[in-house]
C-alpha cells in the first residue's frame, strides 16, 4: 500500500518522502519519482545515474527485507547535489557498501553488482541506523551545465 507523498520545505530547496510498496513494483515507481523531482526542479544532478542508483537501493530493500515491512524513499535536492535515501525495517547494514569486496563479481551471477555501482557512480554513499531499521543513501554532486548552443 502506498502512503501519501509529502512535500517538505526546509533548509533544502526541495524534499520528498514517499512510502513504497514492498514489491518489485516499487522499483519503477521510485525511478519515476526521482526523475520527476530532478526534472521539475531543473536540478543539475545526473538523472540517469540517480534513477539507476535509486533502482538498486529499492530493489535491495525489497529483496533483503521481510515482506510487509515498510520501505520509504527520501529525495533531497540540495545546492550541493542530490541525496537519495531508502529506508527499510532491517537494522542490518548492507554488506560491502562502504568497503569493496575482495575480487570482482562473478560475470555469470545475476546479483552482486548493485553496491559496486553505488560506490563507483555516486559522489558518496553510506548507511545509518534509524528508529525502525536503517537508511541506505547516496549523494550525487551537481553536473556542470553546458551552455545552450555548444556541443
Amino acid at each position: 500500500m502506498n502512503g501519501p507523498a509529502l512535500y517538505e520545505r526546509s533548509s533544502a530547496p526541495a524534499s520528498w518522502r514517499v512510502a513504497l510498496p514492498h514489491s518489485t513494483a516499487a522499483v519503477p515507481v521510485a525511478r519515476a519519482l526521482v526523475r520527476t523531482a530532478l526534472t521539475e526542479q531543473d536540478h543539475s544532478a545526473d538523472r540517469d545515474t540517480a534513477e539507476l542508483l535509486t533502482a538498486e537501493l529499492v530493489a535491495n530493500a525489497v529483496e533483503h527485507t521481510c515482506a510487509g515491512t515498510p520501505i520509504e524513499l527520501v529525495v533531497r535536492l540540495l545546492p550541493s547535489g542530490c541525496r537519495v535515501e531508502v529506508h527499510d525495517g532491517d537494522p542490518e547494514p548492507p554488506g560491502n557498501l562502504t568497503r569493496p569486496s575482495s575480487g570482482e563479481p562473478d560475470p555469470w551471477q545475476e546479483h552482486g553488482r548493485g553496491l559496486l555501482l553505488l560506490r563507483a557512480l555516486s559522489s558518496s554513499c553510506g548507511h545509518r541506523p534509524t528508529e525502525s531499521g536503517k537508511a541506505v543513501w547516496f549523494h550525487l554532486s551537481p553536473v556542470p551545465r553546458q551552455r545552450r548552443g555548444t556541443a
